[in-house]
């Protein structure tokens, strides 16, 4: 049987997208490539929303070519829809996938690859201008208000498999290229999205993961309009028992709505996302950010009322234009004082296209690097301090289904995004297991079961 080999970089829908793309070239009779074991496919799922996630792109396309000679080498995702050129300059490309064709990729792909596994047969057209690159009128290829079904990952994937509801944006931050790459806002079915839930609580599976490009938009283009708290309401409203989490979703769409649902169900994780960028007013007016820090600040304490054990991430991105050093003390002292749990830090990264890249007022290099460095700390300093609040308490554990590969300890993960390790036989794995909490550091827990 033809081997297939994804190699994923990016953001969790990118994952999902990857996972589903394997479910579906599993179903065509093709099998994953070992570790040790050369591709007779390669699709490499690209990122761009940072310079550094353009250069790990091409890097990637690059390596994926050299490891596997005789591979057909396809790429697709973010980078190759907003910046293809690069891309067409690599030799040994074989194709550049629209990611409005994403998901059909093995169909399309299985008219183009065919024994003897050999590039030098195929000539697929790369993208085009208005297929790949950013138009003036929609921004990209892939903007319309399509329904499509819920996105689910390959069976077996992952222990806490993602399902995507939703895709695209229509926000247009300053900083942000991922409206041009992925489109308008767009939404899973409501009924679709409930019985792919039930499915995976039929199969087995004690946990999904909601993501989306735009989590907190989901249902504002469907017909009747809705929301993602009626849709959170309708899933707890069925018996399944499947746990959900929620990947990022913006300040203001975490709504008391949801954040009651959560304190009301142990099915809702205890765990948000919500990013911040700054701490500064004028540096959010300047994104395109629509809330202030107060209104932040009001989010991420009406969580911690209501549920103390949350863990509350954010990211926080340096050195936009114009951020004085007020500015980053501002929101220095915003994370500084807030309940959050861990922090994502980010340099400012001017993406051709948007509209923070013609913005002329920079800020030095040497000092977003030690901007950066104070926030990474800071945001390891809160993450030890949340990690050691559970030493001597027990913690639900959904082990996954590998062990971890420096200790050969089981490792899962709890409701509250806690990393936890512990002893224990294979029987484990895909369960949940109680876990008596006996030590902690930054980057983990660990633990004994109870049972």
């Amino acid at each position: 049987m033809p081997k297939f080999k994804i190699i994923t970089l990016g953001c969790k829908v990118n994952q999902a997208e990857s996972e589903a793309i394997a479910g579906r070239l599993a179903e065509a009779h093709w099998t994953p490539a070992g570790s040790d074991e050369t591709a007779d496919l390669c699709i490499v799922n690209t990122c761009a929303v940072t310079q550094r996630a353009g250069m790990q792109s091409r890097q990637a396309v690059r390596r994926a070519i050299q490891d596997h000679p005789s591979a057909c080498v396809a790429v697709t995702g973010c980078y190759a829809q907003t910046d293809p050129q690069p891309l067409e300059k690599i030799k040994g490309i074989a194709c550049l996938i629209d990611q409005k064709d994403k998901l059909r990729l093995p169909e399309i792909l299985s008219g183009w690859v065919s024994a003897p596994w050999c590039q030098t047969t195929l000539h697929p057209p790369p993208l085009t201008k208005g297929a790949g690159g950013i138009s003036e009128s929609t921004g990209c290829g892939v903007s319309e208000r399509s329904v499509f079904p819920p996105l689910l990952s390959a069976p077996g994937a992952r222990t806490r498999p993602f399902l995507k509801i939703q895709d695209g944006c229509d926000a247009f931050c300053a900083y942000c290229i991922v409206p041009y790459a992925r489109g308008s806002s767009r939404s899973a079915g409501f009924q679709e999205v409930l019985d792919s839930v039930s499915r995976l609580a039929d199969q087995g599976f004690q946990e999904t993961v909601l993501t989306g490009i735009h989590l907190g938009a989901y249902g504002k283009d469907l017909e009747p309009r809705t929301g993602l708290a009626d849709l959170l309401h309708a899933i707890l409203k069925r018996p399944d028992s499947i746990r959900i989490r929620l990947s990022s979703i913006e300040p203001l769409e975490l709504t008391d709505a949801i954040i009651d649902l959560a304190a009301g169900s142990e099915r809702i994780c205890r765990h948000f996302h919500i990013p911040l960028q700054s701490g500064d007013a004028q540096v959010l007016k300047r994104m395109g950010r629509p809330y202030s820090p107060e209104r932040f600040s009001d989010r991420i304490a009406q969580i911690h009322r209501r549920l103390p054990e949350a863990a509350i991430g954010t990211d926080v991105l340096v050195g936009f234009p114009g951020e004085s050093d007020a500015a980053f003390e501002n929101t220095y002292a915003l994370v500084e004082n807030l309940p959050l749990t861990y922090l994502h830090v980010f340099p400012f990264s001017a993406r051709p296209g948007t509209a923070a890249f013609g913005f002329g007022d920079r800020v030095p290099a040497e000092h977003v690097r030690t901007r950066c460095s104070r926030l990474r700390q800071l945001g390891s300093r809160k993450r030890l301090a949340f990690h050691r609040r559970f030493i001597g308490r027990s913690l639900q554990v959904l082990t996954e289904s590998r062990r971890d590969p420096q200790t050969g300890l089981l490792k899962g993960v709890s409701s509250n995004y806690l990393p936890v390790l512990f002893a224990g036989d294979d029987e484990r794995m895909h369960r949940m297991v109680a876990v008596c909490i006996s030590g902690a550091d930054a980057a983990r827990l660990r633990g004994s079961p109870t049972g």
